[in-house]
């Protein structure tokens, strides 16, 4: 797909491989990707990689907007570090002035209706919200029973109603999730969901195979923990080398030292010994 050509909420000239209207038009017709970055090394590999979406912390999005300067990035916006209303408007109009194209929040529909009333572009979240899982009784799937699927898809009409344009559907089951899609407005972003979600989304640590234990719905494409366990483990023996080597006096030796020119080490000596420096 061509750049797009915008301006960004504070402003500024820039291009994005992806719009909110492509995003919205291409609901039903082309399946996107997604992925969470947090540094502008994993946005610039996302970016190279071709991941369609991204979305970060607040606090990270300097960086990932770096990293990945065109690529459609949502910023979140945590929930413990934003709390009034006055905060979370803050905090949004921000995040859109530093280059988001969305921001997601997880809060109350009055929170999506006053954000949306700003214009800014903005993803709700629906089935299980992690950190309010113990009003779900914990972590589970939801929409396994037929009723619970059915006040779902209410939730998805109410966060509609209050102005998003997109839902991050968690650990939802995959048939709920494949009869209310096509029902709904809303771009649907499946974590856990099945693949009836029009982006795919798993976290870069899922991914990667970072994750201990992973979650059931994630798929490791790589074993970067392995790695990572084998650079600690290298790191530990460097370090314990490095502290033998002090306490022996193997390190520094002669070819880690810099030496004095010729002769002038005895010129040295011998202006010590004619002139008492120091007070012994």
């Amino acid at each position: 797909m061509n750049r797009r050509r915008i301006y960004t909420y504070g402003g500024r000239p820039a291009e994005r491989n992806l719009t909110v209207a492509d995003i919205v038009a291409l609901k039903g017709r082309r399946r996107l990707c997604q992925t969470c970055p947090a540094t502008e090394e994993e946005a610039a590999a996302c970016a190279e990689a071709g991941i369609d979406l991204l979305n970060t912390s607040d606090g990270d999005l300097p960086a990932v907007r770096a990293g990945a300067p065109e690529t459609f990035t949502i910023a979140d916006l945590p929930m413990t570090a934003h709390q009034t209303p006055d905060d979370i408007l803050r905090a949004a109009v921000k995040a859109a002035e530093n280059g988001a194209d969305a921001v997601y929040t997880p809060r109350s529909l009055r929170m999506v209706e006053m954000l949306a009333e700003e214009g800014l572009c903005v993803q709700g979240h629906l089935g299980l919200v992690p950190r309010l899982s113990t009003w779900r009784g914990g972590l589970r799937i939801i929409g396994k029973t037929a009723d619970e699927a059915f006040e779902l898809a209410e939730d998805f009409r109410r966060l509609e109603d209050a102005g998003a344009y997109a839902a991050e559907v968690e650990c939802v089951a995959a048939e709920a999730l494949a009869a209310i899609n096509p029902l709904t407005r809303l771009v649907t972003h499946s974590i856990g969901a099945g693949s009836s979600g029009d982006v795919i989304f798993m976290f870069l640590v899922d991914i990667c195979g970072e994750s201990d234990p992973a979650p059931a719905h994630a798929h490791a494409f790589a074993d970067l923990r392995s790695i990572r366990n084998q650079l600690a483990a290298e790191r530990l023996r460097a370090l314990r080398d490095y502290r033998s080597a002090v306490t022996d006096g193997s390190y520094p030796d002669a070819r880690t030292s810099v030496s004095m020119l010729p002769n002038e080490q005895e010129k040295l000596l011998e202006a010590l010994t004619r002139r008492q420096v120091f007070h012994v």
